[in-house]
């Protein structure tokens, strides 16, 4: 949610505030501005709408050249998107853009009120500019301390200081910041894209650390007001695998991306055939002897989760429970010393995950992360960490990293399966060469585009639309059917087949679409005889399915044949369809595919 991106060094600040916030604006924003700091006063900037809406009023303000600033793009929390509701907010010894929510704002903004200030917008934001402004006596350090002890909820704050020109205060809590590195120069932002095109050395900061930077120097502050020295992290990406590269949209980069990302995922975690879990990964010795896994995730990744605890389940014979990270964490789990929870994030800051995390680890269990950042909040507060390797993913419909989150569950459900003697080396082998085909027949798959794009053309006008499958299939019909409502805003919903005369049936009438995923060998009969109950009501259907399965011509309109994989591992092939069927529908409906309305890539807010 939301983009800071903050500046101090010699070049055009605008310019490199504007920059990195376009870089961010995946992240989802319905608003934007800047503060640009000279030696006599702060230049404030803000516009309601897109980038270029904040351009053309940098334009027509015309504010003088800077070197020092911050800037922001606001995801509505606290008040309707405007111009007075966007970020930086200013008090007068203050300006102040923030991530995050102030829980008690309210009787904060009394307490200040009844001190004199007063207040234009609607946002919790402006509190908090007021309430360092009140605590502001000459030393930022300190107001900010003072300030954010009386402050619940989460942040993370770019603040400049009128007094201190040239100068960049940094804090966070819950909410995620780093701090870029560069020659003369430094930063700080939400992510690294923003930060690519002038450095790939950075820092995370750490929760309830303060950092003071300038041009030549950063200098970071735990919670006690002690001086810290952090690890430099070195950044992966570059400027190019952050950038579309000839695609329309980054959702369709990325899905082009995955036959890629998913063979550096195997080459990861894949020696001699076999499984090994990284340096990082879990211990062999606890895994030979874990009695029940939790998987814990929110929205793409808990559908990665279920496909996990499904292999996990088949190939290690382990009891696995997938749940919501924002059920988990309030609903009092019973976890053990023998437990492992395995939380699953793309960013490695989704808010419920972590808590759901430290809930777990409070309660004695071990946590495995399975994450696409380095250096992620995830990353570091879990025992172990498993990393994918999707490289930056930039449309808010997570793709490629839903397939690298698939590959690693499938690997380590082989390797608990090896440790817990369900499954032998040559057993293990032979599933792991059916694995390593995967990126070939991804790509395979990615040659006929235009056939899902006239499948999209035929059902883009519809206002309902149902997935359904058995097992792996009814996993993966979540999966499609989220990424569906994501983008296209067409009411989606998926069932297990075999649920559908419990009562979901009564919903199919004629020309009613339904996406019917019969890719499992052991149900695909079971399958067909659901699809047979819709059609004959008059459903409009698309059967999904394996090269040489017979789907009698009565069953379906419509039939997308896939490479014939084992049974287990075709949910990596089924997913890029529907991707596409997803993508192009968006595409057709004239929606704003990457970006979608109301949604945002890293949601680090409850």
């Amino acid at each position: 949610m939301c983009g800071i991106v903050g500046y101090t060094g010699y070049r055009n600040c605008a310019e490199v505030l504007l920059n990195g916030l376009s870089k961010l604006e995946y992240r989802g924003y319905d608003s934007a501005g800047v503060a640009l700091m000279d030696a006599e006063t702060i230049h404030v900037v803000k516009a309601k709408g897109r980038l270029s809406e904040l351009q053309a009023a940098l334009k027509q303000e015309n504010p003088p050249e800077c070197s020092c600033g911050i800037g922001h793009t606001r995801w509505a929390t606290h008040g309707v998107p405007s111009q007075i509701n966007s970020h930086p907010h200013c008090a007068p010894q203050v300006s102040l853009v923030h991530n995050g929510i102030i829980e008690n704002y309210a009787q904060l903004k009394e307490f200040l009120q009844q001190k004199g200030y007063s207040f234009e917008s609607e946002t919790d934001t402006e509190v908090l500019a007021k309430l360092v402004d009140y605590h502001y006596h000459g030393n930022p350090m300190e107001a900010l301390s003072q300030s954010l002890a009386q402050v619940r909820g989460s942040y993370a704050l770019g603040v400049l200081f009128r007094d201190f020109p040239g100068k960049l205060y940094a804090a966070r809590r819950e909410s995620p910041l780093i701090v870029g590195y560069g020659e003369n120069e430094n930063f700080i932002a939400s992510d690294i894209p923003a930060l690519l095109q002038y450095t790939k050395e950075y820092t995370v900061l750490d929760e309830g650390e303060l950092a003071v930077i300038t041009s030549d120097q950063v200098q970071i502050y735990n919670s006690f007001g002690e001086p810290v020295t952090k690890e430099h992290l070195i950044a992966q990406w570059d400027v190019a695998a952050a950038e579309k590269g000839g695609f329309e949209h980054f959702m369709l980069k990325e899905i082009h991306e995955q036959s890629s990302v998913v063979q550096a995922t195997l080459g990861a975690y894949l020696h001699d055939g076999l499984p090994v879990l990284g340096e990082q990964g879990p211990d062999e010795e606890y895994l030979k002897r874990v009695k029940r896994i939790h998987i814990v995730g929110c929205g793409t990744a808990m559908h990665a989760g279920m496909i996990g605890q499904t292999a996990i389940h088949r190939m290690a014979r382990i009891p696995v429970q997938v749940e919501i990270a924002s059920e988990f964490r309030y609903n009092d789990p019973i976890l053990s010393a023998d437990d492992l929870v395995i939380v699953i994030s793309q960013s490695g800051e989704t808010l419920d995950t972590l808590a759901a995390l430290k809930l777990a680890k409070s309660k004695g269990a071990k946590t495995l992360a399975i994450v696409n950042v380095l250096g992620s909040s995830i990353a570091r507060a879990a025992d172990w960490v498993m990393y994918t390797y999707a490289g930056p993913e930039i449309a808010v419909a997570s793709t490629k990293a839903y397939s690298v989150q698939l590959t690693v569950m499938y690997l380590l459900a082989l390797k608990l399966a090896l440790l817990q003697g369900t499954l032998c080396d040559a057993e293990v082998r032979y599933l792991t060469q059916q694995l390593q085909r995967v990126p070939e027949l991804q790509q395979l798959l990615l040659t006929d585009c235009d056939r899902i794009k006239y499948l999209a053309s035929q059902f883009m006008n519809s206002s309902d639309l149902f997935f359904m499958g058995r097992g792996f299939d009814y996993a993966l019909s979540l999966e499609g059917s989220l990424k569906l409502k994501e983008i296209s805003y067409i009411h989606s919903e998926a069932y297990a087949a075999g649920e559908l005369k419990h009562g979901t049936i009564s919903l199919i009438e004629e020309g009613t679409p339904v996406v019917a995923l019969a890719t499992q060998d052991a149900v695909f009969e079971k399958t067909i005889s659901n699809v047979k109950e819709v059609r004959s009501r008059g459903a409009h259907v698309i059967v999904l399915c394996k090269t040489g399965a017979v789907v009698p011509a009565e069953v379906a309109d419509h039939v997308v044949k896939l490479p014939h994989l084992e049974s287990i591992f075709m949910p990596l092939l089924t997913i890029v369809p529907l991707q596409l069927f997803a993508y192009y529908m968006s595409v057709l409906r004239g929606c704003d595919v990457d970006c979608p309305r109301n949604l945002a890539k890293s949601v680090t807010v409850e």
